[in-house]
């Protein structure tokens, strides 16, 4: 009687599905699902495409300013401390010619 009613528990759990195949097969059709790319029934009208266009300019016009900005910035500063050694060097001359012709 024990050996029969071993046989038929293991007749049973062989019948039913298991819940690690259950998931398995669950998470096969949600990949499955969400991978399957569907239609969208919508119309984007050219104002926002325009709109998108203009955004796009926007942000690579900001970009280029700034990259433009920090390349700028060593060349104004040369030009800063060239137009300062002039200043300086104009300056200590007419000192000297007023001194010389005093």
């Amino acid at each position: 009687m024990k050996q029969t009613r071993n046989a038929m528990t293991h007749a049973q759990h062989m019948s039913a599905p298991s819940s690690k195949l259950i998931t398995i097969g669950a998470s096969t059709l949600a990949v499955a699902i969400l991978l399957t790319a569907f239609p969208a029934h919508a119309y984007v009208g050219p104002g926002a495409g325009l709109s998108l266009l203009s955004a796009l300019w926007a942000v690579l016009a900001a970009i280029l300013v700034a990259v433009g900005f920090v390349l700028m910035w060593p060349i104004r500063k040369m030009m800063r401390k060239r137009k300062a050694n002039r200043t300086t060097a104009q300056n200590s001359t007419t000192e000297s010619s007023k001194h010389s012709s005093s």
